[in-house]
C-alpha cells in the first residue's frame, strides 16, 4: 500500500512541474524552434486539465490564474486521497 501511495505522489509531483514549466513557458516567445516543440508537446499533456478551471475562473487583466487554482486542487485532492488510503 506505501508503493501505491509514494506512485501517486510521484505521479501529481511530476504532473504537477509539467503544468509548472507550460506555465512559464507562455512568458517566452515560443513561435519556432525546440520551444515550440517542448510548448506544443506540453499543451497537449497539461491543457485538458487546466481548461477545466478556465472554464470557470476568469481572467483578471493579464494574469491568468487557473494554473494556480488547478495546481493547488491537484495537490489537495491528492494529499486527501493518500489520507483516505
Amino acid at each position: 500500500m506505501l508503493s501505491l501511495k509514494y506512485l501517486i505522489v510521484s505521479l501529481s509531483d511530476v504532473y504537477s512541474m509539467l503544468i509548472f514549466v507550460y506555465v512559464m513557458l507562455s512568458w517566452f516567445p515560443t513561435d519556432r524552434g525546440i520551444l515550440a516543440d517542448i510548448n506544443t508537446v506540453l499543451g497537449k499533456i497539461c491543457d485538458p486539465y487546466l481548461n477545466l478551471f478556465k472554464k470557470f475562473i476568469p481572467i483578471g487583466g493579464m494574469v491568468d490564474v487557473s494554473p494556480i487554482v488547478a495546481l493547488l486542487v491537484l495537490q489537495f485532492g491528492v494529499r486527501l486521497l493518500i489520507g483516505l488510503l
